[in-house]
């Protein structure tokens, strides 16, 4: 009878630590307060409509959408295929009317997958495709380019044309390696030195004026940091699970203090650093990040979407999260109506209250009053 008891206790202790870390994961989940919120999906009217991958906001209030809108084009120039014309890039003034459209036609919109402003007021914006960050002043004229498009491309055969890969520099040809200016072969996630992007992100300013990017959705895993004058200052990271490693880069964003939020997507959390790239804290418990922003004024706050994944309409929550990694609420779901969320691939939040809303299943960018 008392070995008999002893089992059962020792049987009951196990099954309370088996069962207590996912019920302790419910309860922090059903105690994260619901937000108050209104929605207005109807602000913006878009000249062409399409998957929204990216909104932000200058000091103005005017609002600049980031979209895969177009019919990539096809251009053959010697031995060298050139696809533009899949992204567009738009202006709207602070009552949702359209402005213009910014660098129409250009070489590097290929795939849109983010939009940012910097300080100054100059639109970044962040291109998946051509693995091209490009740089307008507030005017729309272009002032950077960082990135390039890869160098290895894909000969049509023909006559007196056998299948090959050229190398742009030589017109020779040349195996298929990574390319981008000042490109350097290295393992997958080890971070190059160079601008050889892979799928790249988003990207961050500081006070210095240094831009860090995220790169991101490829096998690089990195964060590349250059100067004001886009020169190489530094990067981290690499791929896997710990500290400074990264699967699937979503987001990064930086705070008065200098510190780098980045968006662990597939290690589900928000890891911290400092500006040189040392490793400080994690948040987690947000679900996956989708989409980052951080707000100005003080005290700041990072918002971060936990979006619903491409093959469901399961989650789409918001979180609002204080910089120690204290979660405040979140509001919102996965849903096709105005104030549901459809894969929030962007966040803006200049004011505190006011979230800007880029989703790519939904064609739109809500404006969210968070009461």
């Amino acid at each position: 009878m008392k070995r008999s008891l002893q089992s059962l206790i020792a049987v009951s202790a196990s099954v309370i630590a088996v069962v207590a870390p996912e019920s302790m994961s419910q309860l922090a989940a059903q105690s994260v307060p619901e937000l108050k919120y209104e929605a207005n999906a109807a602000i913006l009217s878009l000249p062409a409509y399409g998957e929204v991958a990216g909104v932000a906001t200058n000091s103005k209030g005017h609002i600049f959408v980031y979209a895969r809108t177009g019919h990539p084009v096809a251009t053959l120039g010697d031995e060298r295929t050139f696809y533009h014309g899949n992204a567009r890039l738009f202006e709207f003034d602070p009552t949702g009317k359209f402005v213009k459209e910014i660098g129409q036609g250009t070489y590097g919109f290929d795939f849109a997958q983010q939009v940012r402003v910097d300080p100054q007021d100059n639109v970044w914006a962040v291109d998946a495709g051509s693995n091209v960050l490009t740089k307008f002043d507030p005017e729309g004229r272009l002032l950077m380019v960082i990135g390039r498009k890869p160098e290895a491309i894909a000969v049509r055969t023909g006559p007196g044309m056998p299948a090959r890969r050229i190398d742009d520099d030589t017109n020779v040809p040349a195996p298929a390696r990574g390319g981008g200016r000042g490109s350097t072969q290295s393992a997958p996630g080890a971070g190059t030195r160079s601008e050889s992007f892979n799928r790249p992100t988003d990207i961050a300013f500081d006070a210095q004026g240094h831009v860090y990017i995220a790169d991101g959705m490829g096998t690089n895993n990195r964060i590349a940091v250059f100067n004001r004058d886009g020169n190489w200052a530094r990067g981290w990271g690499q791929t896997g699970s710990g500290p400074g490693q990264f699967d699937k880069i979503r987001g990064i964003v930086t705070d008065t203090a200098g510190n780098v939020y980045v968006a662990d997507s597939g290690n589900k959390r928000v890891q911290v650093f400092d500006g040189r790239g040392t490793f400080k804290s994690e948040i987690t418990g947000i679900g996956t990040p989708q989409a980052i922003c951080i707000t100005s004024g003080s005290p700041q706050y990072l918002y971060s979407s936990n979006s619903n994944g491409p093959e469901s309409m399961e989650n789409g929550e918001i979180y609002k999260i204080q910089l120690d990694g204290r979660v405040v609420g979140r509001f919102g779901k996965a849903g096709r109506i105005p104030g549901e969320f459809g894969m929030a691939n962007s966040l803006d939040c200049r004011d505190e209250n006011t979230v800007w809303v880029g989703e790519v299943w939904n064609w739109r960018a809500q404006k969210v009053t968070v009461k």
